[in-house]
């Protein structure tokens, strides 16, 4: 049965005002699971450079994920944005929740947290109609709290095994050398963290990544595909546009 998008967000509204109910803590993803896989996640967007990391990963005949924010670098439903969003989940690629506004989680109560992570998961149910199963908090800061709010979402909490270190500083030589560091151990698998808003990342690292991958006889997939997993809880059709798509702030 399809749900509605006003009565979902009721139903949401009604847990997050609820008492804090059990359910088990999220598990956190750090590896993939499936053997000679790898997974390039790209966090932050949507950017502008989101077409650029599709066509690139789409050439080579691979797919990636995309953790994306409500409203980190640009509202989530502007009109770039929602096509941005609506022509990767076209592409194949994976969408996952990377929160709505890119806060320390740790610092947040139950009450906050359900509103970072429900927030971006509605602008993804209305957007191209689906409920992400995953969630990757930003920084990778996630407590027991947060486990606990992901896993009453029904989210796993994705975290990584290779960082390229590119919004720390790390020139774009440095992050080809952890992909060359880290084939070289002849993992079974890689599931890599990148960012689409870093130019260097999309247009010299990952070229060069997918090329060391896949001549290592990696293939590259999603990182559901990688873990033998669905990417998301449900689907529905997609919704239409109207005021309420906005990323007007919420109380606190």
């Amino acid at each position: 049965m399809l749900l509605s998008t006003t009565l979902i967000s009721a139903l949401l509204v009604s847990v997050v005002s609820a008492a804090p109910q059990r359910r088990a803590p999220a598990q956190v993803i750090t590896s993939c699971t499936v053997p000679k896989t790898a997974a390039l996640t790209f966090d932050d967007g949507p950017w502008v450079y989101a077409y650029d990391v599709s066509k690139i990963l789409v050439a080579a005949g691979a797919k990636g994920t995309f953790f994306l924010n409500g409203n980190n670098y640009e509202c989530i439903y502007s009109d770039a944005n929602i096509k941005r969003v609506k022509t990767l989940h076209e592409k194949g690629h994976q969408l996952a929740s990377h929160t709505w506004s890119h806060k320390h989680l740790p610092e947040l109560n139950w009450d906050q947290l359900h509103s970072e992570m429900w927030r971006v998961e509605e602008a993804l149910i209305r957007i191209v109609g689906v409920q992400p199963a995953f969630v990757r908090p930003p920084f990778g800061e996630y407590n027991d709290l947060v486990r606990e709010v992901a896993g009453l979402r029904g989210q796993k909490i994705a975290i990584w095994d290779l960082d390229t270190g590119d919004t720390v500083g790390f020139t774009p030589a440095q992050s080809k050398a952890l992909f060359d560091q880290a084939i070289a151990k002849k993992p079974s698998t890689i599931h890599s963290l990148a960012h689409e808003t870093m130019y260097s990342s999309v247009a010299d690292v990952l070229p060069y990544a997918i090329q060391k991958l896949q001549a290592a006889g990696y293939k590259l997939v999603t990182l559901a595909e990688c873990l033998g997993e669905q990417p998301y809880q449900w689907k529905q059709p997609a919704g239409v546009k109207d005021t309420t798509w906005n990323c007007d702030e919420v109380p606190t």
